[in-house]
């Protein structure tokens, strides 16, 4: 997905697609509004006269307002960057106010994510294809169906929270006309009816959820790829190479089996006994023949050949992956999207209290996916619980990472295997089950679209999930063709199985967290934290570090010869019910910790535990060289005697050392090249310290060496969908294959009767880099900087693309950062070198650093600013201290909430 939609087109052009040439680009970077030359001109003026149309939108935040449905006063103190802190008596008028803050700053961007997830995009922007796309998509999927059913399921408190956030919402949008929320929609009103948005429901904020745990759901693009690949390679074992293990990779996992808590014996439960989350519809039972434990299979099964198709099937599967590919990026996705989280004990620290430090990795965006948010009760008891402070989402009320005056917690994906392939084989409306056929779930969806005529369409589930190779519209070639078997036995499908199609209680989870106060507390609303499933670190005022594992977690049955590993890494076989899910992983048996020796805990995506303990979780992770790094650089301080602060926990979340020069700068340097023009970007290795810092001519030259290598070994053997990104699986393949100058890969299959080598291909990648420099930066290599390839481009989702005219493009899109950091290092700001651009794909969209000895001494910051308004000071005011690695103060006691206030608002019943 790209970080952002697509640009607007002026009205008398056609919709295009924006050029981007790999499949992990969005559909939605094609063009998502028409602007007509009218509306251009019109904010252009307003730009250049400052007239009220752009300003008209800006909240007041220095006011008394009278709000109905309040119990009592609020008030709402922001400070310098117009983070609101709020302080009411009861909880309901502390989320009616959040409801209406929140709104205030960031109503376009919630209207246009409940817009995203409910499948309505098109009934916003209009009759644009690629919004009809992500709108069929999503609709397959049915979020907000699912958000629906979670509703009832929720704790009244819960629920009376959700309401209150609702009501608070609704207080502003009935404050105000349509043009007066947002500048968006005076520009939408240009080319499509827009009415006044329609009240905001509790079920608006569940749906947000899905699209959450979408974008963090696993090995989603992993699966496929393993199947496309084997369409051009033909050999599971030379995919298994692009796969490699975990443990191949060389570094260590987040626990040991020493650190657990309550220490397991390996299993991975029933699914239907006692402790299972989730219920029997979620999960199918397993067949008589089929063992329920999530094992693997043995490596011998691994010669036989995938179940064959044809190129019918390898269609089908592609397919799927473009329909999913529609559904836009509101989190993050693909390389890059992770975090870094890490907590250290008292006895390392200078307040002799534990600290914590968090900065998930996601798509950096305009606005940011993050909202800063204070929620203080008037006195803090089972009435009122809640003194919680940090980072929410527009749009759902609560905190989702932060801390409060007993507790500080942080989230990374934990990448568990939460999604499913099935192959299906289908026949009119049924779909074969072993050797009987049953009928699918058949249902219509109708997708309204602004100034257009309502599209219908059909939705056809199996037990397993939707399906998805169904939804677009080019594909009744492909998955409408017969088999070679024969039109007697159907047609091939793909459906997707999903924990967060089966509704649960993650909403439970938020409030359980913001009020936690131990350990216990912890695992509490870690068994509610259904999806995604998250790694949480934690710390706590009286002294406690620990690691909590959450999610709900299939349970997968080994099956007895089956031709590739049947833990979930390919797709699974619909008509044999032994590949069938047999339940969840039981709570009580995923994976905890809590005062670990070393007293440090740092979980960066890496794998939880080793292979075969504790239950089988995944079996793709980040191989664990951020995590590494974070280790090293605490455990250099510590065993110095060097006791830690914040400044040196924010100090490590800049480091931008890269294990990928530790890898290949010998084999690089290696290499004899005898032209000395060609050789003069080798040389900037030769003294390099590996550090990807913007300045630096050798990172620059490093990252072109590394994106031609990739380009040169691998994009003549594997489908362009899955052309290498460059993330830290493909350091590991690569690393391998140095130590086999033969490998296959090496080999250029596009060059006839030459079989290039390691040495070659070494060679062509230095040289090329070399020139490719050239003409982008400058012939002289000392002139060349990483920044000013590998630069954050920040874009407003519907305002940004290159065709809106450039004065209109300046206040929407913040100014063009340089960046310093890349792929798999702490400061992970990812690129994808399948797109052969260095642009800035991912980041850390916040950084957060809590000490509990002193709450006031923490700091944060997020990536843009905490308003959606781009008249506002407040649009992008943290983005250049954000780029350069410093943070600002984060009060949380009254005194230092009201010594930071610089507006004050007064809500009144």
């Amino acid at each position: 997905m790209s970080v952002t939609p697509p640009p607007a087109a002026t009205s008398d052009e056609t919709v295009e697609e924006t050029p981007v040439p790999r499949r992990r680009g969005s559909r939605l970077r094609r063009v998502l509004v028409g602007v007509a030359a009218l509306v251009a001109v019109v904010l252009v003026a307003a730009v250049a006269f400052g007239t009220v149309t752009v300003r008209k939108p800006l909240p007041d935040v220095d006011a008394a307002v009278q709000m109905d449905g309040l119990d009592g006063e609020v008030t709402v103190q922001r400070d310098a960057r117009g983070v609101p802190q709020i302080t009411a008596g009861k909880p309901e008028d502390l989320f009616r106010a959040q409801g209406y803050v929140q709104a205030q700053d960031r109503f376009f961007e919630m209207d246009y994510r409940r817009h995203v997830t409910a499948g309505r995009l098109a009934e916003l922007v209009g009759d644009v294809p690629a919004a009809i796309q992500a709108d069929k998509v999503i609709r397959t999927f049915g979020w907000r169906r699912v958000a629906q059913q979670e509703l009832e399921m929720l704790t009244p408190e819960t629920r009376a929270y959700l309401q209150a956030y609702a009501d608070g919402v609704n207080a502003y949008l009935d404050s105000r006309s349509t043009d007066e929320l947002a500048v968006e929609y005076t520009v939408l009103g240009m080319t499509t009816r827009i009415e006044k948005p329609e009240p905001w429901d509790p079920v608006d904020s569940l749906a947000w959820l899905k699209a959450m745990a979408w974008d963090l759901r696993g090995n989603y693009d992993a699966e496929l790829d393993r199947a496309l690949a084997y369409s051009t390679v033909g050999d599971v074992r030379a995919v298994d190479e692009l796969f490699p293990s975990y443990a191949e990779g060389g570094n260590g996992t987040i626990l040991q089996p020493a650190d657990l808590s309550t220490a397991d014996d390996g299993a991975t439960g029933d699914g239907g006994g006692d402790g299972a989350t989730g219920d029997a519809q979620a999960a199918p039972a397993a067949s008589d023949a089929a063992p329920a434990a999530g094992a693997v299979v043995t490596e011998a099964a691994s010669d036989a050949p995938m179940p064959r198709g044809g190129a019918v099937l390898g269609h089908a599967l592609a397919s799927a992956r473009d329909a999913l590919d529609a559904v836009p990026t509101l989190v993050g996705r693909g390389e890059g999207t992770g975090s870094n989280s890490w907590v250290v004990s008292g006895e390392h620290t200078a307040s002799g209290k534990p600290m914590l430090a968090n900065d998930p990795h996601l798509a950096l965006s305009q606005p940011n996916v993050w909202a800063q948010v204070g929620l203080h009760c008037e006195t803090v008891d089972d009435a009122c619980p809640f003194d919680v402070a940090g980072f929410s989402f527009a749009g759902f009320p609560g905190v989702i990472i932060g801390h409060n005056g007993d507790l500080a917690w942080g989230l990374t994906n934990m990448g568990a295997d939460v999604t499913d392939f099935f192959i299906e084989r289908v026949r009119d409306d049924t779909y074969q089950r072993g050797d009987d056929w049953q009928p699918l779930d058949v249902r219509t969806e109708t997708i309204r679209v602004a100034g257009s005529t309502p599209i219908d369409i059909t939705v056809r589930s199996t037990a397993h999930g939707p399906i998805v190779s169904d939804v677009l519209e080019d594909l009744d070639a492909v998955t409408g063709s017969p088999t070679t078997s024969g039109t007697e036995l159907g047609t091939y499908a793909v459906s997707l199985a999903w924990t967060a199609l089966q509704p649960g209680r993650t909403a439970d989870a938020v409030f359980a967290f913001d009020t936690a106060r131990s350990a216990d507390d912890v695992r509490a609303a870690a068994e509610l934290f259904e999806v995604p499933a998250q790694s949480i670190v934690f710390a706590t005022a009286d002294g406690h570090i620990g690691y909590q594992a959450p999610g709900r977690v299939p349970v997968r049955a080994e099956v007895a010869g089956s031709p590739v590993p049947s833990d979930g890494s390919w797709p699974r076989d619909g008509r044999d019910p032994a590949y069938d899910w047999q339940g969840w992983v039981p709570a009580d048996q995923m994976p905890s910790a809590l005062d670990p020796a070393g007293g440090v805990i740092v979980a960066a995506n890496q794998a939880v535990l080793p292979d075969g303990t504790g239950p089988f979780l995944a079996s793709d992770w980040d191989y664990g060289f951020r995590s590494e790094r974070i280790g090293t650089l605490l455990q250099q301080q510590i065993d110095a005697g060097r006791k830690l602060t914040v400044e040196d926990m924010g100090a490590v979340q800049q480091d931008d050392w890269s294990a990928y020069a530790q890898v290949l700068l010998p084999a690089l340097l290696a290499v004899d090249i005898d032209d000395d023009y060609d050789a003069a970007g080798q040389e900037l290795l030769a003294d390099w310290d590996g550090h990807m810092d913007a300045d630096s001519p050798a990172a620059a030259y490093f990252a072109a060496v590394w994106r031609n290598l990739l380009q040169s070994a691998f994009w003549d053997d594997l489908p362009e969908e899955m052309r290498p990104d460059g993330g830290s699986r493909w350091l590991v393949v690569v690393r391998d294959m140095l130590e086999r100058p033969d490998d296959r890969f090496w080999d250029d299959r596009s060059t006839l009767n030459v079989v290039e080598s390691r040495d070659e291909i070494l060679t062509q990648a230095l040289v090329s880099a070399r020139r490719d420099l050239t003409v982008e930066l400058s012939k002289d290599p000392s002139d060349w900087r990483w920044g000013d390839l590998h630069t954050l481009r920040l874009k407003h989702p519907v305002l940004g693309g290159d065709s809106v005219p450039a004065p209109v493009r300046a206040l929407f899109n913040p100014s063009p950062v340089k960046m310093s950091g890349t792929s798999s290092v702490v400061n992970a700001t990812g690129w994808d070198a399948g797109t052969g651009s260095f642009a800035v794909t991912t980041g850390p969209s916040m950084r957060m650093v809590v000490d509990m000895g002193d709450l006031d001494a923490s700091t944060w910051v997020t990536a843009t600013g905490s308003s959606g308004h781009p008249a506002s000071k407040h649009y992008d005011d943290q983005l250049e201290a954000w780029a350069a690695g410093e943070t600002f103060p984060f009060p949380f006691t009254p005194e230092a909430v009201r010594a930071a206030a610089v507006d004050e608002l007064t809500m009144r019943p």
